[in-house]
């Protein structure tokens, strides 16, 4: 998770314009601010209130910046009325919100230190902690854990910052959008994909990616179990299926090809399968589905259509099928893989490919978005270069006829 303003800090967390903030000025029990005058020490006002003060001034700001995206600049009776209510209503969710705070946090949750994350902002270690302690105030939870020499998250912090991270960078976007500055895309794109798909498709194309879009910075997460897009801050996931979710859209990647493989070591010990029943007498590997636990079956073709067969073996993987392959890669038996991740052992001859005249079955990989986010320009770019670098394989691996298996992934 990497920045713009400082070494690893959020994009969004930027640092507070402190020599920008207006004076406060008593009058009677209230504060009034106004703007484009200096802040003498004299006023009583120290550094964390000013912030807030500053903060408070940032979110009317960002009202009316909403306002004009809403309704434009014509005047007109109905939409002043509308606008009114709008406003009104926000009032009431963003009077006590503190931006600037949530900010020093999601600094400060990033950084792992409230010193560092102090020094990186500007301002006090002070002024970090007590804005932290005011939104625990608020919220009514402990957000983190304190010791004499570190900070951690606690599971409500974590939630939090997943939440406030997407928010300030969708600030962003909406800021750079709306101005005009994003020429190009920028920020911090994160996603999570399966380990192998990972490894053998994706992140091999990240640095042409970075290098057609050097403002963005990627946060990859490789992982078979399945994300919640809300709670863990995600903008986009790579699975070996579309999910039942009508919340999410799917694009297809690929067709990825099945084959299944043992080592010559293996076979010399063991024999050759020459059809899929021959696979009784053998030791298949297995892998178990992350949905529901159980063991995948192999998928093959006979007369043009898939048969689903369950094999047994003495060897077992969860979690990772590359573990599958290496296993494979050392004797261990027989497998069913993706092609992709043994093309390599296969021309160089370390594994052998089985039962071919069965083969020609495969699964499909789609990458998921949510349906009502709004997609960032660095979300749109990656996802047009991911379809543009593997959407071509559908065609080149899956000829015509061949059908497709359910995923384990």
């Amino acid at each position: 998770m990497n920045g713009h303003d400082v070494p690893g800090s959020l994009p969004a967390c930027r640092k507070p314009a402190m020599n920008r903030l207006p004076a406060a000025r008593s009058s009677g029990p209230s504060t009034h601010v106004t703007w484009g005058t200096t802040l003498r020490p004299d006023q009583g006002v120290d550094l964390i209130e000013r912030l807030d003060i500053y903060c408070r001034i940032g979110t009317d700001r960002f009202r009316t910046c909403l306002h004009q995206r809403l309704f434009g600049a014509v005047s007109h009776p109905q939409k002043t009325a509308r606008a009114a209510g709008i406003r009104k209503a926000m009032q009431r969710q963003f009077e006590d919100l503190l931006l600037g705070s949530i900010e020093l946090f999601c600094l400060a949750a990033e950084l792992e230190s409230f010193t560092v994350a102090a020094t990186a902002a500007g301002v006090t270690p002070a002024a970090v902690s007590r804005s932290v302690a005011r939104l625990e105030a608020r919220l009514g939870v402990r957000l983190f854990v304190r010791t004499t020499r570190q900070i951690r998250l606690t599971d409500a912090g974590r939630r939090y910052f997943e939440q406030c991270r997407l928010a300030l960078n969708q600030l962003a976007d909406a800021e750079r959008e709306a101005t005009g500055q994003q020429t190009s895309p920028a920020g911090s794109l994160r996603i999570s994909m399966p380990t192998p798909y990972g490894h053998y498709r994706v992140l091999p194309l990240l640095a042409e990616f970075r290098q057609r879009y050097p403002g963005v910075t990627v946060e990859t997460h490789l992982s078979n179990r399945n994300i919640d897009f809300a709670d863990e801050g995600f903008d986009l996931a790579i699975r070996g299926r579309a999910p039942d979710d009508s919340g999410l859209i799917a694009r297809k990647l690929e067709d990825a090809e099945l084959v299944v493989i043992a080592s010559p070591a293996y076979l010399s010990r063991a024999g050759e399968p020459k059809t899929p029943d021959d696979l009784v007498n053998h030791d298949c590997i297995q892998f178990e589905l992350p949905s529901n636990g159980r063991n995948i079956p192999w998928p093959f073709m006979r007369d043009g259509e898939s048969v689903e067969m369950i094999t047994r073996g003495g060897y077992g993987s969860s979690g990772d099928v590359l573990a599958g392959a290496t296993l494979a890669r050392n004797g261990a038996g027989v497998f069913q893989t993706y092609r992709f991740i043994v093309e390599k052992d296969l021309a160089e001859g370390t594994l052998k490919e089985l039962l071919v005249p069965y083969g020609g079955c495969s699964r499909p990989f789609v990458l998921l978005y949510p349906h009502s986010r709004h997609l960032s320009s660095r979300v749109r770019s990656f996802v047009d270069f991911l379809v543009e670098k593997l959407g071509e394989r559908r065609a080149a691996n899956v000829p015509k006829g061949r059908k497709r298996a359910q995923s384990p992934a």
